[in-house]
């Protein structure tokens, strides 16, 4: 039986869960979240303590399993907690600013490229060098931030880009004359 299914979901104080048909609705201090789930799984709240069950062990069942749980351990953690990606930014000239509600980057093209957040999101930018993503939905907050990376994606030979915050980039050595 799956591991990461079986665990239970202790809801914290102030979040409230309600389930109408394998609709979620997650509700906290941070705001609210709503996803539908498969009818075959059973979604159920006892006691401040959220499980969910599989009907037999098919290999469909056991797939679906442990990601419902995963998602529903996300929604409840993003209510009450939120989530935050941090990226900095690395090299000579490059910055980012905040204009209003988007971000603004110059980040070694002819143009700034301006990113506009959806709505439950928010850019912070604490110096011109590093990007905060915040948010209450993993998902949401994990694709912009990968979005911003995309720009300018750090390159192996001087490290130059944007990257998340402790990334690893992987050196390379560059040409050797004669």
């Amino acid at each position: 039986m799956s591991r990461i299914g079986k665990k239970p979901i202790e809801i914290p104080a102030g979040v409230t869960v309600t389930i109408n048909d394998n609709n979620v609705t997650v509700k906290g201090p941070k705001g609210e979240l709503t996803r539908k789930f498969n009818k075959e799984l059973t979604i159920s709240v006892e006691d401040n303590v959220l499980t969910v069950t599989r009907p037999s062990d098919s290999k469909e069942h056991r797939t679906i399993h442990g990601t419902t749980r995963a998602l529903l351990s996300n929604m409840v953690e993003g209510v009450s907690k939120g989530f935050e990606k941090s990226l900095e930014l690395i090299g000579v000239g490059y910055r980012a600013q905040k204009q209003g509600n988007k971000l603004v980057l110059n980040v070694g093209y002819s143009h700034p490229v301006e990113i506009i957040p959806e709505s439950g999101i928010e850019i912070d930018v604490p110096s011109n060098t590093k990007i905060v993503v915040k948010g209450i939905s993993k998902e949401q907050v994990g694709a912009l931030a990968a979005n911003i990376r995309d720009v300018r994606p750090p390159e192996p030979y001087k490290g130059k880009g944007i990257r998340y915050e402790g990334e690893y980039v992987r050196r390379k050595e560059g040409k050797t004359g004669k």
